[in-house]
């Protein structure tokens, strides 16, 4: 199956490069579909530039039959509503951060990764593509009228604060902005979770809106300069690693014809290639300028704290099976 999807994934990057040198004439007419993405980072951050790079690929593959704006964070769509805003076609395509949809959609939630699910890269492909992963959430997002596309890995979620942690019992009564799963995990630990956009972290540390912040990684905290304002870093990381969709339109994507559905899938998964890639060098290079600016870790954690904080974590995975059928199918797979 790997080898089939790699072979056409091959073979079309061949073709767009052939055809290349033909785009910028083609980009110059009016294209046959015109589509909006919605982003979940700002200009100029590392992984804004990673999306802009998806919306190229596809056109560059279509040879300009699609056209596609890049929507950066707080460009019309907000984080909250990028996954209502794709169902509804006021966007066509989408990078949703699941943990900000729970409600809409929570088979989200199970698929972005529990509090200590695996950082292994071979072991989350397989779960998606070879032990039906994929399948499950093809059906939950296809039944709120979206295609779900080649999902996409992140590095680990760490917490940055403004107060050193010393123990998990520092964590007692902190406001920390932490959107779906992640709160209910420091909920268990007496936190007081906060959901808030990417763009509001740096406002809300600097004038004590909230006491830390989760990021999707360690990219999010340097690119957000949150090292400015909150000088430590947890060492226990939350999730070992976050699995994102690209979703599409439903109504959109059933107006392509079979070519350009297979050109816009074979670019996301050149887009998911990108990002593993790029994100395995920029964390290292993000902890070390975080570093230089004055970025502190905590103590290593005693046994009692990775006892306390692995019981944190044990409750979640039966809460999220039990609210709704896709869920507990993720659920049910992981267990296998």
């Amino acid at each position: 199956m790997n080898f089939k999807r790699n072979k056409l994934i091959n073979g079309l990057l061949a073709l767009s490069l052939g055809a290349s040198c033909f785009a910028a004439s083609a980009m110059a007419s009016a294209a046959e579909y015109n589509w909006r993405f919605a982003n979940l980072y700002g200009r100029g951050t590392a992984y804004g530039a990673i999306y802009e790079n998806l919306g190229k690929n596809i056109e560059t593959m279509s040879n300009g039959r699609i056209a596609v704006q890049v929507l950066y964070s707080g460009e019309g769509v907000g984080t909250t509503g990028i996954l209502s805003a794709v169902k509804s076609g006021l966007i066509t395509m989408g990078a949703p951060f699941q943990s900000m949809h729970a409600g809409e959609l929570p088979a989200g939630i199970v698929e972005i990764g529990l509090p200590g699910g695996t950082d292994d890269v071979g072991e989350l492909s397989t779960l998606f593509h070879e032990k039906g992963w994929a399948d499950v959430l093809k059906k939950a997002y296809g039944e709120q009228g979206m295609v779900w596309l080649d999902p996409y890995i992140q590095p680990p979620v760490y917490i940055i604060t403004k107060n050193e942690i010393k123990s998990v019992e520092d964590f007692k009564g902190m406001k920390i902005r932490a959107p779906g799963a992640y709160g209910k995990f420091l909920r268990n630990l007496g936190a007081a979770p906060v959901s808030l956009a990417w763009s509001e972290i740096y406002t809300s540390l600097a004038t004590g809106v909230i006491d830390g912040s989760i990021g999707s990684n360690m990219i999010d905290h340097r690119d957000g300069n949150h090292v400015e304002v909150a000088k430590y870093m947890y060492r226990l990381p939350l999730a070992g690693a976050q699995v994102l969709p690209i979703v599409v339109n439903q109504k959109a994507w059933s107006k392509l014809t079979p070519d350009l559905q297979a050109i816009v899938s074979a670019a996301t998964t050149v887009h998911a290639q990108e990002q593993m890639t790029k994100s395995i060098l920029w964390e290292s290079q993000a902890i070390g300028e975080m570093e230089s600016k004055g970025l502190l870790w905590s103590p290593a954690p005693s046994d009692a704290d990775k006892k306390a904080w692995k019981e944190a974590g044990e409750s979640l995975a039966k809460f999220y099976s039990e609210q709704d059928k896709y869920s507990k199918e993720l659920v049910d797979i992981s267990k296998k």
